[in-house]
């Protein structure tokens, strides 16, 4: 072949290839390379103490805080403008189940279709004691399973009594804190007035930690709502994005 007609069908054949990369699917990224602004699980009290009207009532907070746009917003407001997130639930020393598997949630349609999983999976354990600390272990156990490559890493525990299995909270919470998780909660204050003060002590602990209660069941809706909102956020609520609906 010519020198001429050899040089002719390189450069064709150069440009079919590069016709083919710029159609071809972008490789799927590994949960490793994913960036996110925040990696938190959500760990939720299944004990015998919450009957099933309360337990519904957590579920129903869950589902109705993630389709608010004050949650929508606050993941956008992130430099990367999405989160990934789980929800697990919580007995027993040896008793904790992950319920929803991570989620990375970016916009309000992605928000809207994790919130429709609350109201779909079933309550998974119902008795086994109060083992606090063995939930805040199962969290950072969690992420670290699956680690993101994200700026915060938060444990997230709500319950509505103190340890009574297992490994004292603050043991567990001084243990993640020790590998740069955040550990976050939310006491519900029905059977213990001062449930919440057992929180600030033993439990949340790492940067920014903070704890909101909930005076009662009835009442947890309104409180993970603003819980989410300010661990998405990073503490501080960001203003509210126009096109975010109810």
């Amino acid at each position: 072949m010519a020198p001429r007609h050899l040089h002719l069908v390189r450069f064709a054949s150069a440009l079919v290839a590069l016709a083919f990369a710029a159609f071809a699917p972008a490789p799927v990224r590994s949960a490793e390379e994913t960036e996110v602004d925040l990696q938190l699980i959500l760990m939720v009290d299944a004990s015998g103490s919450i009957d099933e009207r309360e337990f519904a009532l957590q579920r129903l907070g869950y589902a109705r805080a993630f389709k608010n746009p004050r949650v929508v917003n606050a993941i956008r407001s992130g430099a990367l403008g999405q989160i990934a997130v789980a929800y697990a639930e919580w007995t027993g020393p040896t008793l904790q189940t992950m319920v929803i598997g991570w989620t990375v949630l970016g916009d309000e349609a992605g928000a809207r279709a994790f919130a429709a999983e609350f109201e779909r999976r079933p309550r998974a354990l119902f008795s086994g004691g109060t083992a606090v600390g063995s939930a805040i272990l199962y969290g950072a156990a969690a992420i670290e399973a699956r680690p993101y490559a994200a700026v915060r890493r938060v444990i997230d525990v709500s319950g509505d009594g103190a340890t009574n299995r297992g490994l004292p909270a603050a043991l567990a919470r001084d243990q993640v804190v020790a590998r740069g998780f955040t550990v976050n909660g939310l006491p519900i204050l029905t059977d213990d007035p001062f449930l919440d003060r057992y929180y600030e002590t033993n439990v949340i602990g790492g940067p920014g930690a903070f704890a909101i209660p909930a005076r009662d069941f009835e009442s947890f809706a309104a409180a993970i709502l603003a819980k989410l909102v300010r661990e998405i956020a990073g503490g501080i609520e960001p203003p509210v994005i126009a096109d975010a609906t109810e």
